[in-house]
């Protein structure tokens, strides 16, 4: 049952393309539809703040304000200590690729690091890339695929006196399996390593606490959770101030801002801000009068009671379909172990056809590897095709969950690999 209490249609009402009757969104994992306050903010900034930083005019003063409010949400929603921990770069990608760099020249040939096939290529490639330049060996951890999470015992096996780096995903892209991140740093540290975390997947399901965490960096993506094309990286501060970035010699010199290269997207940055007020205002929307913090915390305590149960209602419809297979948790006592990104295939349609159907009818939906490629790969799937991905956010309704199961019902039982038309 969804929750009454959920303001849905005040929700819904937030974002344009949902008022525009453009279709059905359940394309959120690969990007969000943005509520109206991310619109009018970069509007507002590009008309009336348009300036490269460091002047004395008030546009040039006004864009630097904008630039310190943005590392200042950040640091809130990710509960940083501090703002100076904040790097705010084109894309968590980006991001990975410097810091893994960094964090690589630190290493000496022949230490490890570890990756697991649960990650977005993002985490992967990078620390593949720094491994084969500086010398370094990569370890491997797979997914349990009866768990669908990385197991302790798994990690465990791959630690050594060597292992310098876990990059490990909070959420899968592809399975949405949430993984015990707290347990597995605290792991990770006992034998000496660093840990690096995607969050990317996440960040727009649950409140994200770096410090309860333990984790030494955690990245995500502004646009994943309402707001512009924009990475966000946290950093402990005495770990970033050790670490020599690939900078300008001009360049900016703190913790965070000597990762943040070239001019920034300033209008971005006053996004990614409104996309964060967009989680204290449904929190306050709900009734909470305390911090921001607190509000953004009510916000995603709300809206992840709501996406779990559409997720139910969905997993639920697509179990009864025959010849479907689900690639994750589809117990229902494990829901909180996932977030509602849902991955399946269909004995006897491809995973394109089967997204093209869903197009034709106004559905929004992904297929392929999704950038997911290890566990693509450990799956044994047909990497051209993938998997038909679908995930929901806290402005899908039950009727669009209908809908879509209702386009499937009918998109499985043709026979054939075609479009089904």
């Amino acid at each position: 049952m969804l929750s009454p209490a959920f303001p849905i249609e005040t929700v819904r009402d937030q974002f344009p393309a949902l008022r525009s009757g453009a279709g059905i969104f359940l394309d959120n994992p690969a990007g969000t539809q943005v509520p109206q306050r991310v619109v009018d903010a970069i509007t507002g900034s590009m008309t009336n703040d348009c300036a490269n930083l460091g002047g004395h005019f008030g546009q040039s003063r006004r864009a630097g304000e904008i630039m310190d409010t943005a590392h200042a949400k950040a640091a809130l929603f990710l509960g940083a200590p501090s703002p100076d921990e904040i790097a705010i770069g084109p894309s968590m990608t980006e991001l990975t690729f410097q810091i893994s760099r960094a964090i690589a020249r630190t290493c000496a040939p022949g230490d490890e690091i570890v990756v697991t096939t649960m990650e977005h290529e993002g985490n992967i490639s990078p620390w593949l890339i720094a491994a084969r330049d500086f010398g370094l060996t990569v370890r491997w951890v797979a997914f349990d695929e009866e768990s669908w999470r990385i197991e302790p015992e798994a990690l465990a096996e791959v630690l050594s006196e060597r292992t310098r780096v876990v990059a490990l995903n909070y959420a899968s892209n592809m399975t949405g399996s949430i993984n015990d991140v707290r347990a597995l740093t605290a792991m990770a540290h006992e034998a000496g390593a660093l840990v690096y975390v995607d969050a990317v997947q996440f960040a727009p399901h649950g409140l994200i606490d770096v410090v309860e965490l333990g984790c030494d960096f955690l990245a995500c993506s502004a646009y994943k959770f309402f707001g512009p094309h924009l990475g966000i990286l946290w950093g402990r501060e005495a770990l970033l101030q050790g670490l020599n970035a690939d900078r300008l010699r001009c360049g900016p010199t703190g913790p965070g801002a000597k990762f943040e290269r070239g001019t920034p997207q300033i209008e971005l940055q006053a996004g990614l801000s409104a996309s964060i007020d967009h989680f204290e205002w449904l929190g306050r929307s709900l009734g909470d009068d305390g911090s921001a913090r607190s509000a953004i915390a009510t916000a995603f305590t709300a809206s992840r009671e709501y996406e779990h149960a559409l997720a139910c209602h969905l997993i639920d419809g697509l179990k009864a379909i025959d010849g479907v297979s689900i690639k994750g948790i589809t117990a229902s006592n494990r829901m909180y172990d996932r977030v509602p990104t849902i991955s399946l295939t269909c004995a006897n349609r491809s995973c394109d056809s089967l997204a093209a159907g869903l197009a034709r009818r106004g559905i929004n939906a992904w297929s392929g590897h999704n950038y997911a490629l290890a566990g693509a790969e450990q799956l044994g799937l047909d990497l051209a095709d993938g998997v038909l991905r679908l995930g929901l956010a806290h402005y899908n309704t039950e009727s669009e969950v209908e809908a879509t199961l209702e386009v499937l019902r009918e998109e499985c039982s043709a026979r054939g690999n075609g479009t089904g038309a």
